[in-house]
Parts: structure tokens; C-alpha cells; sequence
């Protein structure tokens, strides 16, 4: 595989490269190792998944990849995950991720996989958090993590502690590249400001688009409408496609479009699948799409009609998600434990 066959796998489905030319320079030169976060919090879904896919996208393209489960990240910020259940929630993480790279058409055992316990409590990452603290202001660390971090008018300092350390994990785990949600914008150039003072280069970043909620707009953790979970039933999820955001001919914040484009055609051509909408024949038949361009095209133009796309989006986002499904829901007491209100019992 040549360097523009690289480079294009590395970018598809990416909002932004910062940059262009050092990603190139480093397709070029050598094998780069790219790493991404996840704080163990609440439940995975389907957004997560659209950003995971893109780790068959590296591994295909020959990069090494590492995941890793961010569980002091998890804590810091505004307690989302109390410390009790970090042991439990990361277990749930791997268990989810794994299953959605497999889902994806990758071998989960080609990724490393690392908590942040592992090296985040060495004596030397340690005393690299207390210089960067000595040496960043509040305002500046409070803007890095703005679009990450929940935000209140008195913050906790685990809070502000957060993007430092999210840039020491990139030279930790001597990544290259380093991926996320364009939400992690802010923590990614603080890392590419500060890193070079600590010995290792300012990381490529790889950002990944943030997708719309199934209801319009931003997608709300909060809101069951707004997402699709990885162990929703075909029935919920048809329910929730049905019920979503799609107006005819418009494509801003709609969520079940912004689906099809990143996360169900590229999966469907990893498994060598079309994409079909079924008509009855009064109204012109079934509709095979090989291309999301080519289904978008026809929704613009008003020739495919939501109220026959929905049926079809439901269906091919339950086929998608039901390995990950599967995986969940024959080992109960990871949910259970991970979230013990909901899934323990009661």
C-alpha cells in the first residue's frame, strides 16, 4: 500500500488533520503508532462507535493502535464516574470497544489496550504533571478543556488537571497521532504547545466529527431519544429512527444521515453488503444504494422520501450494532456492575 492509499484511509471520515503534511511526512517515513481516550463514564453508543470504526480505517493502513481506558480521567472530571466503580467501568469499556472493532471488520487483539493507572501514578509522569501545573495558567487550561470538561462557575481542580495530563498520555504512550471527538481540539493544541519542552514531539492530531442527535442538534447522554445504545433492541432502535430528525431534502443535523455516512455504509462495505431501501412497486420498487453519496444525491433531490428511508435506516443499524449487542448482553454482570442503578439488582 502506497503513502496516498495510507493517507486516504487514515483521513476518511475525519473533521480535521492538524496537519496535513506532518501526517504525510509521517505515512511516509515509518509505521506511526496512534492512540485515542475514553474516560470509562457513562454508557457507550452509537457515537462511539462512528469514532471507533475508524480504528479498522489505522490498522488497515498499518499504524499500531492504542485504546486507551482513561479511568483517573473518568474521576477528575466532576466525579462522573465515583471511584468505587472505575474497576468495573473500564472492565465494561474494553468489553464494549472490543466488541465494536471487531463489529467493524478488525481483530481486536491487533490493539494494545491500557488503563491510565497503569502509568499515570509512576513517580515520573507524577512530577511531569506538577511542572506543566507550575507552568500553565488556569485561564489557559480552563480553554483547552472548555469542550470536554464540565464546565461550572467554581471548578474542581481535577477538572484543570484533566487536559495536562490528557497531554502527557500522548508521549506515555509514545503515540504520533493522536485521535478524538473535534471536541478535543482544545486539549490537542495545548498538547502540541507543550510536549516538545518534554521530550517528545507535538503529536498529528486526528479529529472525528461530532454527529448530530437522532431529535436534531447536539446529541444529549441524558436524552434516550437523542441516540441509539449498543444494546437496544431492533424494535427500540426502529422505534428511535422513526421517531428522529429527518426532514425531506435537509441535511444539517440530521442525525440519521450523518449515521449512514459514517458509521452503516462504510461497516456494510467492510462486509461486502448494500444498503436497501424497500418500496412496494406502486411507488417504484426497492432501491439498492452502493455509495452513501449516491443515497444522499436521491434524498436532496426529494426522489427518496424519509418515511421509506427510516424502515431501512432501523433495520441496517440493528444489524450493525447487534455483535456489539450480543457481546453486552451474554455477560449481564458488566452492565450490572459498571452501572449498578440501572442494570444491578433491584
Amino acid at each position: 500500500m502506497d503513502t496516498a492509499e495510507r493517507l486516504d484511509l487514515v483521513t476518511r471520515h475525519t473533521a480535521e488533520v492538524v496537519t496535513d503534511e506532518e501526517l504525510e511526512e509521517l505515512l511516509t517515513a515509518e509505521t506511526p503508532s496512534v492512540y485515542i481516550g475514553y474516560a470509562p463514564t457513562g454508557e457507550m453508543h452509537i457515537a462511539h462507535f462512528t469514532t471507533m470504526r475508524k480504528l479498522a480505517d489505522f490498522l488497515q493502513a498499518g499504524l499500531d493502535v492504542t485504546v486507551l481506558i482513561a479511568d483517573l480521567h473518568a474521576h477528575l472530571d466532576d466525579e462522573k464516574s465515583p471511584f468505587g466503580l472505575l474497576d468495573a467501568r473500564s472492565r465494561y469499556y474494553r468489553e464494549a470497544i472490543e466488541g465494536m472493532i471487531a463489529a467493524a471488520g478488525a481483530d481486536p487483539d491487533d490493539v494494545q489496550f491500557v488503563r491510565g493507572t497503569e502509568f499515570e501514578l509512576d513517580e515520573e509522569y507524577t512530577l511531569d504533571i506538577y511542572r506543566m501545573a507550575a507552568e500553565t495558567t488556569l485561564a489557559r487550561s480552563q480553554r483547552a478543556a472548555s469542550e470536554v470538561v464540565r464546565e461550572s462557575n467554581s471548578p474542581n481542580l481535577g477538572g484543570l488537571l484533566y487536559p495536562l495530563m490528557q497531554s502527557l498520555d500522548v508521549r506515555a504512550l509514545e503515540a504520533d497521532i493522536a485521535y478524538g471527538g473535534i471536541d478535543q481540539r482544545g486539549i490537542y493544541m495545548l498538547s502540541r504547545e507543550l510536549l516538545p519542552e518534554y521530550d517528545w514531539d507535538a503529536p498529528v492530531c486526528l479529529f472525528a466529527p461530532l454527529l448530530a442527535g437522532l431529535s436534531g442538534g447536539k446529541m444529549s447522554a441524558s436524552d434516550e431519544s437523542s441516540k441509539v445504545n449498543l444494546t437496544d433492541s431492533p424494535d427500540t432502535v426502529a422505534e428511535k429512527i422513526d421517531g428522529a430528525y429527518c426532514p425531506a431534502g435537509e441535511l444539517e443535523e440530521n442525525g440519521v444521515l450523518e449515521y449512514l455516512e459514517h458509521l452503516v455504509f462504510p461497516v456494510l462495505a467492510e462486509r461486502g453488503e448494500q444498503f436497501v431501501v424497500e418500496r412496494p412497486d406502486e411507488y417504484g420498487g426497492d432501491i439498492v444504494y452502493d455509495s452513501y453519496a449516491e443515497l444522499e444525491a436521491e434524498f436532496v433531490s426529494g426522489e427518496l422520501h424519509p418515511a421509506d428511508l427510516k424502515p431501512a435506516v432501523g433495520d441496517a443499524v440493528s444489524s450493525v450494532i447487534a455483535p456489539v449487542r450480543e457481546r453486552l448482553t451474554e455477560e449481564p454482570d458488566v452492565l450490572a456492575e459498571a452501572y449498578p442503578e440501572k442494570y444491578g439488582e433491584t
